[in-house]
């Protein structure tokens, strides 16, 4: 399944990734303490408890278990057997294959001496010319061109918990290209991401990163550098468990600052670019200072699992958080000593966003299908009086687990649910109506989201673990009503 989708903004990334350095000393003990290695050394020991019999080492080779072979059949047979033992350990002997792979450090004297020639560079070699060198094909097929799109994917398959790193390409003949790139190894299952620009690594002020931050199951929020493609562990971890060994018993320890519980919810605020915020089940929300790596703010207005948050792209100090407690929450985290401004809504809270075109409209989508839609303009600080929606749309027969606004059409809504389809909405005037439907083949939905770069791309995960993008421009309803804000004609399909 995917879990969540994440567009990487074009030219973001190094076009020739980065080589991973190899890990230090304390890299390695850090490693063993956290028994990823308990089960490599397990078995080695068992290997090395198969090569040792009566305290000595056996000998090992081809050979050698043939020595043991006829050893044994002599002994089977008896001494009186006309079986020749010993003849045929001598003529194993005198083969000597343990040495056969050896080089012959002598002068082969019926060599023509042409491919004994010794080049400089393989381009000078004419045994090799027209051939690619392997190292050559891996940096091609690692490459990331300016111009193309990226999407990264929360993945779990079974126990298997990953980020797929994709390339989206539009080729010449308006035929499109999805494949994967890059593949993260994640230690748990991955429930949100946010994809973040904020230098980590230190360097010039203008200098900008390349990271994505993964929520997951576990109380740690997890930052990988996007980078370094072959990276087993991630540049940064945000809260988590420290686990202390004292004699037989183990003892659990929550990190200064870190949730309790599964981090459900990640957004990265891009005026403050050092601040990230995340929600969590154990009903608090949380802002990170990236570069110190510590807890600056813990609200805690919410009485239940706070499912979804996200900033203000208007006022960068406000952010907006939605809860299993049927309310959400705008607060200035100016003065998180404040009670937060909210709304009652019908259910559960699926996701939040914010209207990129209105400074004050925001939606919410819930599980019993619908979505809502509030002005924050119309807030109290009550949650039992709160203010009426501006409007309420019965969306999907299922939960609505993912919402997006298209960031350069006004007016323009895609909702996702678990029913398996995606539509999109026409909100002018505050009276929502369905301009296109479509099942993507994705499964239940339960992540989309458009390009900043290719605003009328919409990218959906779902249950069947299968990206998918849809150009959204293809539908007819759609192009009459919002393709003057595009920049080119319909001539994408649904991809993947």
């Amino acid at each position: 399944m995917i879990s969540a989708v994440c567009w990487i903004p074009k030219g973001a990334s190094k076009v020739v990734p980065e080589s991973v350095e190899p890990p230090t000393q304390e890299e390695i003990e850090e490693l063993t303490k956290s028994g990823a290695l308990e089960r490599s050394n397990d078995s080695e020991e068992e290997e090395e408890q198969d090569m040792e019999m009566d305290g000595t080492e056996k000998e090992v080779g081809g050979v050698a278990r043939a020595l043991a072979a006829v050893k044994a059949l002599g002994k089977a047979q008896g001494d009186n057997s006309s079986y020749d033992l010993k003849g045929t350990i001598d003529a194993l002997g005198e083969l000597d294959m343990d040495h056969y792979d050896d080089e012959d450090d002598e002068i082969n004297v019926l060599s023509s001496g042409l491919s004994d020639v010794y080049y400089p560079s393989n381009d000078m070699d004419p045994y090799l010319q027209g051939v690619d060198d392997d190292d050559d094909e891996d940096v091609e097929d690692m490459t990331i061109k300016p111009t193309d799109a990226v999407i990264v994917c929360a993945c779990n398959e079974d126990e298997y918990s990953s980020l797929q790193v994709s390339i989206f390409e539009e080729l010449e003949d308006k035929e499109t290209n999805l494949y994967v790139n890059n593949e993260i190894i994640l230690s748990a299952f991955p429930l949100c991401t946010a994809w973040l620009d904020c230098n980590l690594k230190g360097g010039e002020s203008g200098d900008k990163g390349n990271f994505i931050a993964v929520g997951s199951m576990e109380p740690a929020i997890e930052i990988w550098d996007l980078d370094l493609p072959k990276e087993v562990q991630p540049f940064m971890v945000l809260g988590g468990i420290s686990k202390k060994k004292t004699g037989k018993k183990t003892s659990v320890k929550y990190k200064r600052g870190s949730h309790r519980d599964s981090v459900l919810g990640l957004a990265w605020n891009k005026v403050v670019r050092n601040a990230l915020a995340s929600a969590s089940a154990d009903k608090t929300v949380k802002v990170w200072d990236m570069v110190t790596g510590k807890c600056t703010v813990t609200l805690d207005h919410h009485t239940d699992k706070v499912q979804a948050v996200t900033w203000s792209r208007y006022a960068p100090e406000i952010l907006v958080s939605g809860s299993f407690d049927h309310t959400v929450a705008l607060m200035d985290v100016r003065f998180n000593d404040r009670s937060p401004n909210t709304w009652q809504v019908s259910a559960d809270v699926e996701s939040v966003e914010l209207d990129p075109h209105s400074e004050h409209l925001f939606a919410v989508s819930l599980d019993n299908g619908t979505v809502q839609a509030f002005d924050a303009r119309t807030a109290t600080s009550d949650s039992t009086s709160g203010s009426r929606p501006i409007f309420t749309l019965h969306a999907h027969e299922k939960a609505v687990t993912s919402i997006a606004y298209n960031p350069a059409a006004p007016n323009l809504l895609a909702t996702g649910s678990m029913d398996k389809k995606v539509k999109l909405w026409d909100l002018s005037n505050n009276q929502p109506s369905c301009v296109a439907s479509t099942n993507p083949k994705a499964g239940s939905v339960f992540s989309l989201a458009f390009s900043e770069d290719c605003p009328f791309q919409l990218a959906v995960g779902g249950s069947k673990g299968k990206l998918k993008v849809w150009d959204i421009l293809t539908d007819h309803g759609v192009a009459n009503k919002f393709g003057k804000f595009g920049n080119r004609g319909t001539e994408t399909a649904l991809v993947g």
